[in-house]
């Protein structure tokens, strides 16, 4: 149970890292640095050698090899790779010593499926050229894998019992704010996914206008490629505006919504470190994406409204492996 709990700990730390890493690549327009999956141009590295980069302009030659790019892409499969043997290890361990399991083994085992399909969408990411809601599914499992090791590395850790809350609506509201982060989680990488980051650049207006003219249809159809309607027509800056409009009525929500749960969290003394954190990541978050509207997405800021995110999913999770219902 030892090397479990570490492990675990150690792939949750991973996990937080490949979410960041994975956004760093995205947002350095690296994600079709290799043009095949799992290798890069076909070998299980980047071609380095004049030689090696002929053989692989011989063999993709619709795409330029760019070696920074590849490795940005490469990097992130191999600790993406490492990731998952230790997932694969968590699986063997908490089998192994399931009678001493602080969680139900349905949790490690859902774990290892979730990654597996995540290895799965990685693939499809590359050989559907980046369709936005591949993308945007990959990014949720990657905050739903950050949880679940989080929610196991904290039962494994944390030694004090349960905190009762008196008001159960506290409770649901809890429940249902993960619910909600992953809501908006998703909204954002659909914005970012899409390229609709700056559709609109001023804030809170949008080029002035406070409801613009906005196309739903196609903002928000799953089945099309990116830059495209499901048509095939390229898609319109009405269609952008869409998606990142209904993005920023869900931070809006988002930041009020948490803000009272925190609030009302406060009331209990055990819980107030968590919900400082989770009022001063809100603040931050909302900071920091105002603040990629008014500068025009530098890839340090975009990085950090990603890596925020995180730590919001990670900070949500604890609370609610913190608290319990109070019974009648």
């Amino acid at each position: 149970m030892n090397l479990f709990k570490k492990i675990t700990l150690f792939s949750t730390i991973m996990a937080f890292c490949l979410i960041v890493l994975g956004a760093y690549v995205r947002l350095s327009d690296a994600g079709l640095g290799c043009p095949d999956w799992p290798g890069c141009f076909g070998t299980l590295t980047v071609p380095e050698s004049q030689l090696a980069i002929e053989k692989a302009q011989h063999t993709f030659p619709e795409q330029v090899v760019e070696n920074g790019k590849a490795w940005k892409e490469m990097t992130h499969r191999y600790v993406a790779g490492l990731l998952g043997l230790l997932v694969l290890t968590i699986g063997y361990l908490a089998y192994k010593n399931r009678k001493s399991l602080k969680v139900s083994i349905l949790v490690p085992c859902s774990l290892l499926g979730i990654v597996f399909f995540q290895a799965m969408l990685g693939m499809l990411t590359v050989t559907l050229l980046l369709k936005p809601i591949i993308v945007s599914a990959h990014l949720i499992g990657g905050m739903t894998t950050l949880a679940i090791l989080t929610y196991m590395s904290y039962e494994h850790f944390n030694e004090n019992s349960k905190i009762i809350l008196k008001k159960s609506i506290i409770f649901y509201m809890a429940r249902f704010g993960l619910i909600l982060i992953f809501m908006q989680i998703f909204l954002g990488g659909w914005t970012s996914t899409n390229y609709a980051g700056l559709a609109c650049t001023d804030y809170p207006t949008c080029h002035g206008q406070w409801i613009p003219d906005m196309d739903f249809k196609n903002g928000f159809n799953i089945f099309r490629n990116l830059g495209q309607t499901s048509e095939g027509a390229p898609i319109s800056l009405n269609a952008l505006e869409a998606i990142q409009w209904i993005h920023r009525i869900g931070a809006i929500t988002v930041v009020f919504y948490f803000g009272y749960l925190s609030y009302a969290l406060m009331k209990y003394k055990q819980l107030r470190f968590e919900a400082m954190l989770l009022l001063t990541l809100l603040a931050a978050q909302f900071i920091i994406g105002v603040g990629n509207l008014i500068l025009h997405l530098p890839v340090a800021l975009a990085v950090s409204h990603n890596l925020t995110a995180a730590l919001l999913v990670v900070v949500i999770t604890m609370i609610n492996t913190k608290i319990k219902k109070q019974h009648a």
